[in-house]
């Protein structure tokens, strides 16, 4: 069985256009009902540079969930409406003005330099050419 490539438009990266920073992060895209609706759920948890970007969404929670996770709310323009860190298992968390949001590894937001008002950008990730195998 041939194993699904991921396309360009199923993982993006993410810069800081604000502040001018590439903000070192890949993120797979969720845009999607059934994408939406598993989330991060069954996962073990994230790399450092990982995460989930759930279109659209305005409150995501982490019931069976088994790490936690840090937050990032985006309005259509993708400027930062609100940021959570280290939201833990068994919590809600919402921003109604909000249109998405990134789901990164917990500690990921203190690691960056990033304020509510900022503006990100998301570009194609791209991908290692096959293997000819």
């Amino acid at each position: 069985m041939q194993r699904r490539q991921p396309t360009p438009s199923t993982r993006m990266k993410v810069a800081n256009i604000t502040r001018q920073t590439d903000l070192d992060l890949e993120v797979e895209v969720a845009d999607s009902g059934p994408k939406r609706g598993k989330g991060l759920l069954g996962r073990k948890g994230l790399e450092p540079g990982e995460g989930l970007w759930i279109i659209p969404c305005e409150a995501v929670h982490t019931f069976f969930m088994q790490f936690s996770i840090d937050l990032i709310y985006l309005d259509r323009k993708h400027r930062i409406k609100k940021l959570r860190s280290e939201v833990p298992p068994w919590r809600l968390s919402a921003c109604f003005s909000a249109h998405s949001v990134l789901e990164l590894a917990a500690g990921t937001i203190r690691n960056m330099q990033v304020k509510q008002g900022d503006t990100l950008e998301f570009r194609p990730a791209s991908f290692p050419a096959e293997d000819a195998s």
